[in-house]
């Protein structure tokens, strides 16, 4: 992995302006945020740099304003929240640059926070415009980039600006790129890849980047049936992308000349409706699916079985969930796997990398989303890092 400087890399910052990308795309109902872990993640990296005497400016984002202002998305609206996580009162600064900024940052002492707002609202941010960039990077000594979830994005605060000022990886980011390189990058083998999810059609590139690169590759989801539908069996109603058997075939057959051993459920859990514990549902070998049935979870002896195989391998890297996990029992498999996983973690003998909205998600209902060595809330972000593709943001910090 190419190397990043990170906060260890700073001299004495004292009174030196950091400017900090951080992600605080909230979710919001009634005026304040349902879940504050973006703030909670980014926390050390700002409370270190006020610590060491830097005035800090945040940089973030909030919805999808278009490069036009809209008073519903300022990021005046998460200030609040931010105060409370960091513990700590902010200034709230209605430009990104500019004389006002010029003004707020003479205000701020040494140590103290402003938050700018939001960078979206100017049309230079997603196109990356070098000029925005520049402006911007006018009123910063260095620049510091604590959002993994937009490193997919190059826009100018997540990319332009490393191009203008000393860049350097906050905490969040530090342990994120660690932990990808522990888990593709430079892994230990035997690694296994967790896919799941509905559509195969939304892992493709997933797909065919990993087969080169782990030796168990277990596929889940409703992914799965499309795969099983490929070699021909009949996978009754059941969600199944029959346009995409020759791809899923295409699939097995890299994985099989790159070495790597393709698990697909051999008995499955599956009834007439999808509904919670319903009357019709059973569980068959997966040649005995009927006409009016639908797989919707993987079945206990693949489950046991898949167990097996992360008790032979030293990485893990997981996305997506093996059923319909929202809905019990249809949950059954994704628990058991997830409690397999972090119990191997927890002896030190698995490294376990899981990243994904759904994914975090299932992990928190299987209660062990504490246990797996790295839980990457960054969804586009970490999909495009494991279909392989160089991430804008994290390649500007490298260079």
């Amino acid at each position: 992995m190419s190397s990043f400087k990170t906060l260890d890399d700073l001299g004495d910052i004292t009174g030196k302006i950091a400017l900090v990308r951080v992600d605080l795309n909230l979710p919001m109902k009634d005026g304040s945020a349902t879940d504050v872990s973006r703030v909670e993640a980014v926390k050390p990296t700002i409370l270190e740099l006020a610590e060491k005497g830097a005035k800090v400016l945040l940089l973030a984002h909030y919805g999808r304003p278009k490069g036009q202002r809209f008073s519903t998305m300022s990021t005046s609206f998460v200030q609040g929240d931010v105060e409370k996580v960091l513990d700590k009162e902010i200034m709230f600064i209605p430009e990104v640059m500019g004389p006002v900024v010029e003004q707020s940052i003479g205000i701020l002492g040494n140590g103290d926070i402003g938050l700018l707002d939001n960078v979206r609202f100017w049309p230079g941010e997603e196109a990356n415009d070098p000029e925005f960039a520049r402006g911007m990077a006018a009123h910063g000594d260095f620049y510091v980039n604590d959002a993994f979830s937009a490193a997919h994005r190059a826009h100018a605060t997540t990319e332009g600006l490393a191009h203008h000022l000393p860049a350097y990886a906050g905490r969040a980011m530090e342990a994120e790129l660690k932990a990808l390189d522990a888990a593709l990058g430079n892994p230990e083998a035997p690694v296994a890849a967790v896919v799941g999810g509905a559509k195969v059609s939304t892992k493709l590139d997933v797909l065919t980047n990993l087969v080169g690169k782990v030796q168990h590759l277990i596929i889940g989801g409703g992914m799965a049936n499309t795969f099983l539908a490929a070699k021909g069996v009949d996978v009754g109603k059941s969600l199944c992308e029959h346009e995409l058997t020759d791809t899923a075939n295409r699939i097995i057959d890299e994985a099989a000349h790159a070495g790597c051993t393709v698990h697909l459920p051999y008995d499955v859990v599956v009834a007439k409706e999808f509904a919670a514990n319903p009357a019709s549902l059973r569980t068959c070998n997966v040649h005995e699916v009927a006409d009016d049935e639908m797989i919707l979870d993987v079945g206990p002896l693949a489950t046991e079985a898949l167990a097996d195989v992360l008790k032979t391998c030293r990485t893990l890297v997981w996305n997506g969930p093996m059923g319909a996990f929202e809905t019990e029992p249809f949950d059954t498999a994704t628990v058991a796997l997830a409690r397999t996983a972090a119990a191997l973690t927890q002896d030190g003998s698995l490294i376990s990398v899981a990243g994904g909205g759904d994914t975090v998600a299932a992990l928190a209902h299987a209660g062990v989303k504490d246990e797996f060595t790295f839980v990457s809330t960054a969804g586009g972000a970490f999909l495009e890092w494991m279909e392989g593709k160089p991430l804008p943001g994290v390649a500007a910090l490298t260079a």
